[in-house]
């Protein structure tokens, strides 16, 4: 079943492009990658989802019903974690997320504690005093105190350091296995590829593609260094290899294809050092989508 139907939405603020005949969907038990640089519409798509913004034209479907028409309904069981989260300074913690929990017909306090202690949230400070990671902690048990059906995640680990990212992906994993339906919007590749199974690409507002995760790295390009005395681009000469530059003695190029094949390139020659590295979003989209 599709828990999110996207047709055609567009949304222009003005005579602005927000985004243009995006469609989609999203199985329910799905974790759905929404990638693409800032600026490229991810946010205005989740919040016409969420009817926070209205459409130009076009439609979306949650559980069903429409989006514009049965907003109230349908936010009962979403979660929303934004990009940028803002919140009362003077209050604590703990007055906040229970005014949160408020707004929901269930007893959320034992959930509140949970989350609060497997994320490293101190309920007793007030917002004022946390940094800006520590307020997307209490985002991140905000959005999922009332147990959602369907999570919106809009660039969820900015400000988090490594360990409490890696925290919160297995808390993520966790949700989707009791069977949350979880929508990850991010411009970080390696997040993304991490925990999705499928996901959409948007560019400049419009989707340029929509791929199994695997079948996205398979088919994507690598970056790929290579540091030898006397190298030059005619060691790699080869299907495949493209934006080849040489500075200092090391050779660095975009490969698409078998990766073994440039490892018998360079298995060939006396090099000091290789890096093979995934390519920035927006190094994809110059090398692979123009």
């Amino acid at each position: 079943m599709s828990v999110i139907e996207v047709t055609n939405l567009t949304k222009y603020y003005g005579k602005s492009r927000g985004i243009v005949d995006v469609s989609f969907t999203e199985e329910e038990g799905e974790i759905f990658g929404f990638i693409g640089p800032n600026g490229a519409g991810k946010s205005t798509t989740i919040r016409l989802l969420l009817s926070l913004i209205h459409p130009t034209s076009g439609s979306a479907r949650i559980f069903g019903k429409d989006v514009t028409t049965h907003g109230p309904e349908i936010r009962r069981d979403i979660g929303y974690l934004p990009s940028e989260v803002f919140y009362y300074e003077g209050m604590k913690v703990i007055d906040l997320l229970k005014y949160s929990a408020s707004f929901f017909d269930c007893d959320c306090i034992q959930r509140m504690h949970e989350l609060s202690e497997t994320m490293e949230l101190d309920l007793n400070r007030r917002i004022s005093d946390l940094s800006y990671g520590n307020k997307k902690k209490v985002g991140i048990v905000q959005g999922l105190l009332h147990s959602p059906k369907l999570l919106f995640l809009d660039e969820p680990t900015a400000g988090l350091d490594p360990l409490m990212q890696r925290k919160f992906f297995d808390l993520i994993r966790a949700e989707n296995a009791r069977g949350v339906t979880v929508f990850f919007s991010s411009h970080i590749l390696g997040e993304v590829q991490r925990l999705c199974t499928r996901v959409g690409i948007i560019r400049e507002g419009k989707i340029v593609e929509i791929s199994n995760i695997r079948a996205l790295q398979q088919n994507n390009y690598k970056k790929i260094s290579v540091a030898a005395e006397r190298l030059t681009p005619a060691a790699f000469e080869m299907p495949g290899v493209t934006n080849v530059q040489v500075e200092d003695g090391t050779l660095r190029f975009f490969f698409k294809g078998d990766i073994n094949a440039v490892l018998q390139k360079v298995g060939a020659i006396q090099v000091t050092d290789v890096t093979i590295e995934e390519p920035t979003l927006e190094e994809i989209f110059m090398h692979y989508y123009e």
